[in-house]
């Protein structure tokens, strides 16, 4: 390996860490020794990290040339959870024990009111104090407890290996703090901060009640950020265009990498969808602010006129329990199945076992730019997707072009209905989407961090 084409990973998303946000550099990770880099990742070490699943299958993606370096962190999500043992400090020589607590097993999710995760969470006057205490004491989220750890160890490895680029990557965002410390502390190194969702204009922002003066540091933060680090890069246009506003540098360079799927995880899967029936599957997490009433009333309809004879809907992943009283508050529940967090490689095989996929974009005012991670395993799955979401966002666009399905407004009842029901959506579809996969992604990449 040549001299200089080392390259930092800071993620706090790591196997055995599950969900959307530890595949991204996991899989570039695995892919980037192709074109002539050497990957070193620094990550929070599990027994000290707060995830929001667990996921071992992911590991298998880890090559054995690999370095992976953990470190400590201080887990301030304790600090939500009444009845727990004390917070575990990241000096405490009790290094077997487990500091995310009782809540969280390699077979659940957390959830709690610090965390911002909408799973089995009341709104209640208890939460509500503690998303305050989340949105005005920890800024920019509560997994800054990992920043000094991750520092110091880091500048040790820039020093030591000679390292000349690192990327971090986000959320969490406190992450990018942590380039923005090494950029101070190292100036000739090149920074690439990877933002994969908006900091400040994320969708559940509000929920945590942040004050004027909390807000506007935050912001403060998010700028140093944008302007400090020598590349920007994200996951869509217009989320590039977003912070590109906020900086108002027209010489900044601000990048588009997508997220992807890997061609690897769909081998020796030969799943397919159930003979004489309809089956749609959703995978992922559900908010109160994805359009879920407005698919229950399309597929209510259809199942109490018995238009289909044999329906199933699946929903893959973490449910709140509002969204799953209203769910049961339908006829069609009966057809509807609830399938908790599973590991990746069964997720895919929900997939690829369904008729049509389901897939819901938040409704707020920026939900244009969002495009879920699981949009481009959608495309490699080569089932028909219907999603609900603004029809000039940017995953809608993805769609369109990829001849992969349909984007329909939410209020858009009698279209979204035609389109289950109508058996030509599996015309062709999923055009050119290769440059999708992760291959194709990192040589993309490579080129756009040298």
């Amino acid at each position: 390996m040549k001299s200089g084409r080392k390259i930092l990973i800071l993620t706090y998303y790591w196997p055995p860490c599950g969900g959307a946000g530890v595949q991204r550099w996991l899989k570039f990770a695995k892919y980037l020794p192709e074109y002539g880099w050497e990957p070193i990742v620094l990550t929070v070490d599990p027994e000290y990290a707060e995830y929001p699943a667990f996921d071992e299958s992911l590991e298998k993606d880890i090559r054995p040339e690999l370095r992976v370096y953990k470190t400590k962190a201080l887990n301030y999500f304790r600090l939500g959870r009444p009845g727990l043992p004390p917070l575990k400090t990241a000096g405490s020589t009790d290094a077997g024990s487990t500091v995310t607590g009782p809540a969280v097993t390699k077979s659940t999710v957390t959830g709690s009111a610090v965390t911002g995760s909408t799973v089995k969470v009341k709104n209640n006057l208890k939460n509500r104090i503690a998303r305050f205490i989340r949105g005005n004491f920890f800024i920019p989220d509560p997994r800054k407890g990992w920043n000094r750890y991750a520092v110091s160890r880091a500048s040790e490895l820039i020093s030591k290996e000679d390292i000349k680029y690192i990327i971090t990557t986000s959320p969490p965002h406190s992450t990018q703090l942590i380039g923005l410390k090494l950029k101070s502390l190292f100036p000739d190194i090149k920074w690439i901060a990877d933002l994969r969702d908006p900091w400040t204009d994320i969708y559940y922002y509000k929920q945590f009640y942040g004050s004027l003066p909390a807000r506007i540091y935050d912001r403060r933060l998010e700028k140093k950020v944008l302007h400090k680090a020598d590349k920007i890069i994200t996951v869509g246009e217009s989320l590039a265009s977003l912070f590109a506003e906020k900086l108002k540098d027209p010489d900044k360079n601000i990048s588009v990498i997508t997220n992807g799927y890997d061609e690897e995880d769909f081998v020796n899967i030969t799943a397919k969808p159930a003979s004489g029936k309809m089956t749609i599957t959703y995978t992922g997490s559900v908010t109160d602010q994805y359009p879920v009433k407005e698919f229950l009333d399309v597929i209510n309809d259809i199942f109490i006129s018995n238009t289909i004879d044999k329906l199933s809907v699946r929903i893959v992943g973490r449910v709140p329990e509002k969204i799953e009283s209203m769910i049961n508050s339908y006829p069609v529940s009966r057809a509807i199945s609830i399938i908790p967090y599973t590991d990746h490689r069964q997720s895919i095989k929900y997939m690829m076992e369904s008729n049509i996929l389901l897939l819901l974009i938040p409704d707020y005012h920026l939900n244009k730019l969002i495009i879920t991670g699981k949009v481009f395993e959608y495309l490699r799955a080569g089932k028909p997707i219907l999603a609900i979401g603004p029809h000039e966002g940017d995953a809608a666009k993805i769609i369109r072009e990829a001849q992969a399905g349909e984007t329909f407004e939410k209020n858009g009842i009698e279209s979204i209905k035609s389109f289950i029901l109508d058996k030509k959506y599996k015309s062709e579809m999923n055009k050119g989407i290769e440059r999708y996969s992760h291959k194709a992604l990192v040589q993309q990449l490579t080129k756009s961090i040298k």
